[in-house]
C-alpha cells in the first residue's frame, strides 16, 4: 500500500471509523476490530480492496427518508495488524492513534495462542482490555 493510500484510509478511520476490541463470541476475550460506516458503498469497497474485511448492509427501516448504509468490518488479526501498521503514523485523532499503538505494541504480549490462560495470564489479558477501553 502506498503512503497516500494509507493516509487516505487513516483519514476515513479518523472521521467515520473506529478501532476497538470486540467480542465475536460470548465465551471469548475481546479481539481487535476496525469498523467504518458509510452510505457510500463504493468507498467501502475501495478500502476493502486495500485492507480486507467484510461489508455488511444495515437494515433501512425507512427508505423514503434514509439512504442505505453499510459497515466495513476488519476482524481478522492479520488484516487488523497489517492495516494498523501502515495507517498508525497518519492517524490524527489522538484516541485512535493511541488505540492503534496499544494494539500493535501490547496485544500479542497478553494473548495466548491456544486461548488457554492460567490465572496470571488471564489477569494480564483482562487488565490489557480494561486499560484499552480507557482510551476515549
Amino acid at each position: 500500500m502506498k503512503d497516500w493510500e494509507a493516509s487516505y484510509i487513516a483519514g476515513i478511520i479518523d472521521g467515520e471509523g473506529s478501532i476497538t476490541l470486540t467480542k465475536m463470541h460470548v465465551r471469548e476475550h475481546r479481539r481487535p476490530c476496525i469498523s467504518i460506516s458509510s452510505n457510500d458503498k463504493e468507498l467501502l469497497l475501495y478500502i476493502q480492496n486495500l485492507a480486507g474485511g467484510s461489508i455488511y448492509n444495515k437494515k433501512n427501516y425507512n427508505p423514503a427518508k434514509h439512504q442505505n448504509s453499510y459497515t466495513l468490518y476488519i476482524k481478522t488479526k492479520k488484516e487488523v495488524f497489517n492495516i494498523l501498521r501502515v495507517i498508525q503514523p497518519f492517524l490524527r485523532i489522538e484516541q485512535k492513534r493511541k488505540r492503534a499503538k496499544w494494539i500493535l505494541d501490547e496485544y500479542d504480549l497478553v494473548t495466548v495462542r491456544n486461548g488457554k490462560y492460567n490465572e496470571e495470564l488471564l489477569n494480564q489479558k483482562i487488565t490489557f482490555e480494561n486499560n484499552f477501553l480507557i482510551f476515549r
